[in-house]
Protein backbone atom coordinates (compact mmCIF):
# COMPACT_ATOMS: atom_id res chain seq x y z
CA UNK A 1 0.00 0.00 0.00
CA UNK A 2 1.39 3.39 -0.96
CA UNK A 3 0.31 6.89 -0.20
CA UNK A 4 0.92 9.59 2.34
CA UNK A 5 1.42 8.67 5.99
CA UNK A 6 0.58 11.39 8.49
CA UNK A 7 1.92 11.13 12.01
CA UNK A 8 -0.14 13.48 14.13
CA UNK A 9 0.64 14.87 17.55
CA UNK A 10 -2.12 15.19 20.12
CA UNK A 11 -4.66 17.86 19.13
CA UNK A 12 -2.83 18.49 15.84
CA UNK A 13 -5.01 19.68 12.98
CA UNK A 14 -4.87 18.75 9.33
CA UNK A 15 -6.86 19.96 6.35
CA UNK A 16 -8.20 17.12 4.19
CA UNK A 17 -10.21 18.04 1.09
CA UNK A 18 -11.38 21.26 2.69
CA UNK A 19 -12.32 19.75 6.06
CA UNK A 20 -10.29 20.51 9.19
CA UNK A 21 -9.67 17.34 11.19
CA UNK A 22 -8.28 17.44 14.72
CA UNK A 23 -6.45 14.53 16.26
CA UNK A 24 -7.47 13.26 19.69
CA UNK A 25 -5.46 13.23 22.91
CA UNK A 26 -2.88 10.66 21.71
CA UNK A 27 -0.37 10.52 18.92
CA UNK A 28 -1.74 8.76 15.88
CA UNK A 29 -0.81 7.71 12.40
CA UNK A 30 -3.06 7.96 9.38
CA UNK A 31 -2.47 6.43 5.96
CA UNK A 32 -3.98 8.44 3.14
CA UNK A 33 -4.49 6.05 0.24
CA UNK A 34 -6.54 8.29 -2.05
CA UNK A 35 -3.96 9.61 -4.52
CA UNK A 36 -5.60 12.96 -5.31
CA UNK A 37 -6.62 13.99 -1.78
CA UNK A 38 -5.82 17.60 -0.87
CA UNK A 39 -3.98 17.48 2.46
CA UNK A 40 -2.15 20.12 4.49
CA UNK A 41 -0.90 20.10 8.07
CA UNK A 42 -2.16 23.30 9.60
CA UNK A 43 1.01 23.71 11.66
CA UNK A 44 2.90 23.94 8.34
CA UNK A 45 0.41 26.30 6.70
CA UNK A 46 1.45 29.79 5.72
CA UNK A 47 -1.23 32.41 6.31
CA UNK A 48 -1.85 35.06 3.64
CA UNK A 49 -0.37 37.79 5.86
CA UNK A 50 2.79 35.70 6.41
CA UNK A 51 3.35 35.31 2.65
CA UNK A 52 5.58 38.38 2.71
CA UNK A 53 8.84 37.15 1.13
CA UNK A 54 9.54 35.66 -2.30
CA UNK A 55 9.82 32.05 -1.12
CA UNK A 56 6.87 32.36 1.25
CA UNK A 57 4.73 33.76 -1.59
CA UNK A 58 5.59 30.81 -3.83
CA UNK A 59 4.98 28.37 -0.97
CA UNK A 60 1.64 30.02 -0.26
CA UNK A 61 0.65 29.77 -3.94
CA UNK A 62 1.62 26.09 -3.93
CA UNK A 63 -0.31 25.61 -0.70
CA UNK A 64 -3.44 26.97 -2.40
CA UNK A 65 -3.00 24.42 -5.17
CA UNK A 66 -2.40 21.65 -2.64
CA UNK A 67 -5.56 22.48 -0.70
CA UNK A 68 -7.63 22.60 -3.88
CA UNK A 69 -8.33 26.35 -3.64
CA UNK A 70 -6.62 26.93 -7.00
CA UNK A 71 -6.76 24.71 -10.08
CA UNK A 72 -3.20 23.52 -10.82
CA UNK A 73 -3.85 23.40 -14.57
CA UNK A 74 -5.03 27.00 -14.68
CA UNK A 75 -2.07 28.19 -12.57
CA UNK A 76 0.50 25.87 -14.18
CA UNK A 77 2.57 28.39 -16.14
CA UNK A 78 2.45 31.00 -13.40
CA UNK A 79 3.72 28.50 -10.80
CA UNK A 80 6.54 27.34 -13.07
CA UNK A 81 7.45 30.98 -13.69
CA UNK A 82 7.53 31.65 -9.93
CA UNK A 83 9.86 28.71 -9.35
CA UNK A 84 12.07 29.90 -12.22
CA UNK A 85 12.25 33.38 -10.68
CA UNK A 86 13.50 31.84 -7.44
CA UNK A 87 16.20 30.00 -9.37
CA UNK A 88 17.53 33.40 -10.52
CA UNK A 89 18.24 34.27 -6.88
CA UNK A 90 19.09 30.93 -5.29
CA UNK A 91 22.08 29.81 -7.33
CA UNK A 92 23.87 27.49 -4.91
CA UNK A 93 23.81 23.73 -5.54
CA UNK A 94 21.51 22.83 -2.64
CA UNK A 95 18.93 25.45 -3.58
CA UNK A 96 19.11 24.44 -7.24
CA UNK A 97 18.46 20.84 -6.22
CA UNK A 98 15.41 21.89 -4.18
CA UNK A 99 14.08 24.00 -7.04
CA UNK A 100 14.64 21.18 -9.54
CA UNK A 101 12.81 18.82 -7.19
CA UNK A 102 9.95 21.33 -6.86
CA UNK A 103 9.69 21.70 -10.63
CA UNK A 104 9.77 17.96 -11.27
CA UNK A 105 7.20 17.31 -8.55
CA UNK A 106 4.90 20.03 -9.88
CA UNK A 107 5.13 18.70 -13.43
CA UNK A 108 4.27 15.24 -12.08
CA UNK A 109 1.27 16.73 -10.20
CA UNK A 110 2.84 15.76 -6.88
CA UNK A 111 1.92 18.98 -5.13
CA UNK A 112 2.83 17.83 -1.63
CA UNK A 113 6.38 16.95 -2.74
CA UNK A 114 6.62 20.29 -4.56
CA UNK A 115 5.64 22.23 -1.45
CA UNK A 116 8.09 20.23 0.64
CA UNK A 117 10.93 21.06 -1.76
CA UNK A 118 10.00 24.74 -1.78
CA UNK A 119 9.78 24.87 2.01
CA UNK A 120 13.38 23.63 2.15
CA UNK A 121 14.38 27.10 0.87
CA UNK A 122 12.76 28.96 3.78
CA UNK A 123 15.71 28.69 6.22
CA UNK A 124 18.12 29.90 3.53
CA UNK A 125 15.84 32.82 2.65
CA UNK A 126 15.55 33.71 6.34
CA UNK A 127 19.34 33.83 6.63
CA UNK A 128 19.66 35.97 3.47
CA UNK A 129 17.02 38.43 4.63
CA UNK A 130 18.63 38.69 8.09
CA UNK A 131 21.79 40.11 6.51
CA UNK A 132 21.34 43.86 6.27
CA UNK A 133 23.98 46.05 4.65
CA UNK A 134 25.28 48.79 6.93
Amino acid sequence: MSGLVLKLAPKERVLVNGAVIENGDRRSRLSIVTPDANILRLRDAISPEDANTPVRRVCYAMQLILTGDVDPQEDRMQMLRRIEELSQVFTDADSRASLAEATDAFLEDNHYRCLKALRALLPRENRLLAIRPS
